[in-house]
């Protein structure tokens, strides 16, 4: 007998890598039907998290006009989101018509360190890569983007209006009242945690857009606010957003201005504002709510970005946080919770304190109650 324990185990960890693997293939094939609808769980826990800080912030306002009004903020922002990259993008893409002069500049400048004679300009490169074979894609892409808006939309107003039914549908699967209220729990884990990641990047990415869009607001960069919101969205992808965020003004900084030390001084400040955000105020802000190891950041970020492309790569974070949550629940796959957590300890996120808002403090026990959503 006490040999079978050992094959138990083996044979369970066989399993789970087994469950992995298929997992993994499923959501790959099925990437263009799974994709809308995660998206719009994303949105949707974003939304449901805003409403409960609206319940709290502002107690005079009845209960059921919380998530109505949430919704409608989150749509006005939507909106203008989509206005600003409109109104700047066609600016951005006009002023680049003028800066064609100091683009060959740059690139005889580059072809002269590289030890080539000859170099292109602009309009070669143009023509080499003969824009008209890429407009088919192009058009694809589009007509993709806009079709999956519009069923991450669809997908958004049935999770939005199922919200209450979904956490009775978890009661009712089980007959035991304490698998019931594990079940619960582990809900609430996983909302709890998301929201929690989703509050800090926001705030975060605030911080960071505003310092850039500060720092070339008194350079002079053209189009600031525009660079300013593309950080900001950028910052949801980790690792490459922060990148993005640091080069990309920089190099367009060279091409506005004749002088290099624009772009230089705009280089240093933005490290040293992602520096700052990324070393000092984001680990105070997040603690011990994620408890991810940085190495599974990096390996869920290529892995879900290979699967589900950039969508993949704004859920990479989220989508680990719930595999953590769901794994550390259970004796059999706790091994692997350990593997991804950041100290060997997932039990932080199991025992967490719930239904606390994405700004709010936990709060000392009375007794053994614990504040419920």
């Amino acid at each position: 007998m006490p040999a079978a324990e050992p094959t138990t185990n083996v044979s369970r960890t066989c399993l789970v890598i087994l469950a992995v693997i298929a997992s993994g293939a499923t959501i790959y094939w099925l990437a263009d039907i799974l994709t809308p609808p995660a998206m719009a769980m994303f949105l949707a826990i974003v939304i449901d998290g805003f409403a409960r800080v609206l319940k709290r912030r502002l107690p005079w306002m009845p209960t059921r006009a919380a998530m109505p009004l949430a919704v409608t903020v989150s749509i006005l922002l939507f909106g203008t989101a989509l206005f600003v990259i409109a109104d700047n993008g066609a600016s951005f893409a006009t002023q680049l018509v003028t800066y064609v002069p100091k683009l060959n500049t740059l690139i005889a400048q580059v072809a002269t360190v590289a030890g080539i004679d000859a170099a292109p300009t602009i309009d070669q490169l143009f023509r080499r890569l003969d824009p008209s074979k890429y407009l088919g894609d192009v058009a694809r892409g589009v007509q993709g983007f806009a079709s999956n808006a519009l069923f991450i939309l669809i997908y958004l107003g049935f999770i939005i209006a199922s919200r209450h039914a979904f956490e009775r549908k978890m009661v009712g699967m089980s007959d035991n009242r304490a698998r019931r209220h594990e079940a619960l729990e582990a809900f609430q884990r996983i909302r709890d945690g998301v929201e929690q990641y989703l509050w800090v990047q926001t705030v975060t990415g605030l911080m960071i857009a505003g310092g850039s869009w500060l720092v070339m607001a008194v350079i002079g960069l053209d189009n600031a606010v525009f660079w300013a919101f593309l950080i900001f969205i950028a910052s949801y992808i980790p690792i490459i957003g922060g990148a993005v965020g640091i080069l990309a003004p920089p190099l367009f900084a060279l091409i506005q201005f004749e002088p290099y030390w624009p772009a230089i001084v705009l280089l240093g400040v933005l490290q040293l504002i992602q520096f700052v955000v990324g070393n000092v105020v984001l680990p105070r802000m997040q603690g011990d709510s994620l408890n991810i190891d940085p190495v599974v950041v990096l390996l869920s970020l290529a892995f879900w970005g290979a699967i589900w492309g950039v969508a993949g790569m704004f859920l990479s974070t989220p989508l680990t946080v719930m595999a953590m949550v769901i794994l550390a629940q259970f004796d059999g796959t706790r091994w692997v919770a350990v593997l991804l957590s950041a100290d060997g300890e997932p039990g932080k996120l199991r025992d967490r304190k719930q239904g606390l808002a994405p700004d709010e403090t936990p709060k000392p026990k009375r007794g053994r109650g614990v504040t419920q959503a």
